[in-house]
């Protein structure tokens, strides 16, 4: 695995560093590589998606931002970007940052110097990007297939959530229109076609229409997302201090796209996990968040992993990461397991996660027992969206308020 024992550098920019490393604290490259060989595992290896090789392109690409080769991470990037275009959900941080950082200088106050843009340095990352996009979509340009490439890329035919609902605002939405359907029907507040009633919650990949909430088109998702992801480009933009501002706003892209996009699938929570991993040593309240989105974003995989021998694999490998992380944050940070919470979490944040263990021993156990199966298939998939939409909104906006709540710093004048 490319960059399996990466460490982040504190950048020149980025001096806060609070936590002493020592010899009783456990590194963050072990908590690095538990983090990698859990999704490998239970991704790569099973599910037959070569994630980790991917992630570990990602992370070689954030490694070079934060050693200041920023034409490399760029160019590494564009190849990743052309193995999987689900990658596009982050594209918006590159761009905006390696413009800012790469292209401009900074003022002391971190103001933009608009007379020390470099054209030589766009046109060279120009050159980079370009080059790799031509030797990936060439070929398909020269045979005339680049339409039928596209359509392909962007399936908008597909509906907006994929066969098991990736835990994000569309759940919540399709759960508000499914309750607002039954309460209708209910009471003969609306005709309701039955066919219409069932057809969301069938786990089928197909389009579909809300019954009483607005139904939403790829347009609107796309404005949705666009509007998502632009304050923290904005601050990216306005207030750069070096690479760790910019993983936060790649964190942030991949949140926002995640919530928002257009048939997302459930896989896309790595894009938001791997990254804030980068960010969890350095402060308490990073950490905190990481933990709940990282457990979350686990175990919203389960469903990935569906058959009933895959069952002990998959807990075993979340309960084994679980535990480590959480002992090793906990310990780093000074906090340690109690009675009323865990380590670094709120009561209601802990709470929380251990709602995680009933709704699984329901899904697993308690659902086929009860003679479910066949009349509601859904339900655990159903289930298991909704909880972890939950949590994974919460810890969207938690990190949008903890990225806007940093204190600007002054900064080099320098170029990166």
């Amino acid at each position: 695995m490319l960059s399996k024992n990466f460490v982040p550098p504190a950048s020149p920019l980025e001096k806060e560093v609070p936590i002493p490393m020592t010899s009783s604290i456990v590194p963050g490259s072990l908590c690095m590589s538990a983090l990698l060989q859990t999704l490998d595992s239970s991704l790569s290896n099973i599910h037959f998606q070569y994630n980790g090789f991917l992630s570990g392109l990602l992370l070689l690409s954030i490694t070079r931002i934060y050693q200041e080769r920023n034409l490399e991470g760029a160019f590494w990037f564009a190849v990743l970007l052309n193995l999987k275009h689900i990658y596009l959900f982050v594209a918006p941080a590159y761009f905006v940052y390696l413009l800012r950082c790469y292209c401009f200088q900074s003022h002391a106050d971190g103001r933009i110097r608009w007379d020390s843009f470099s054209p030589v340095r766009l046109i060279s990352l120009g050159i980079i990007v370009l080059s790799v996009f031509a030797v990936s979509f060439g070929p398909f340009i020269h045979m005339g297939q680049l339409l039928q490439l596209l359509s392909r890329l962007f399936p908008v035919k597909r509906g907006l959530c994929h066969a098991y609902w990736a835990p994000n605002f569309w759940v919540l939405y399709n759960v508000a229109d499914k309750a607002a359907t039954v309460s209708a029907s209910k009471f003969n507040l609306l005709a309701i076609e039955s066919n219409r009633t069932a057809v969301m919650t069938g786990g089928l990949v197909q389009e579909y229409d809300h019954v009483v909430l607005p139904s939403i088109t790829p347009f609107v998702t796309l404005v949705v997302t666009l509007l998502a992801i632009t304050p923290s480009l904005f601050l990216l933009w306005s207030r750069p201090r070096g690479p760790a501002s910019f993983v936060r706003a790649l964190v942030l892209c991949a949140f926002g796209s995640f919530m928002f996009s257009w048939h997302v699938h459930e896989k896309a929570i790595l894009l938001i996990i791997l990254p804030l991993s980068l960010l969890m040593l350095y402060k308490k309240k990073d950490a905190q968040l990481f933990l709940v989105i990282s457990t979350v974003g686990h175990y919203s995989l389960f469903p990935l992993l569906y058959r009933q021998q895959e069952i002990p694999i998959k807990v075993c490998l979340l309960l084994i990461y679980t535990l480590y992380i959480y002992a090793g944050l906990g310990k780093m940070f000074g906090f340690s397991w109690s009675w009323s919470s865990l380590p670094l979490l709120s009561q209601a944040e802990s709470l929380y996660i251990l709602g995680l263990v009933p709704l699984e021993l329901y899904n697993s156990v308690i659902h086929s027992a009860l003679g479910l199966s066949e009349r509601l298939p859904f339900l655990p998939l159903l289930l298991t969206s909704f909880y972890c939409a939950v949590g994974v909104t919460y810890s969207w906006i938690k990190f949008y308020w903890l990225t806007f709540q940093e204190k600007p710093r002054k900064t080099e004048g320098k170029m990166q």
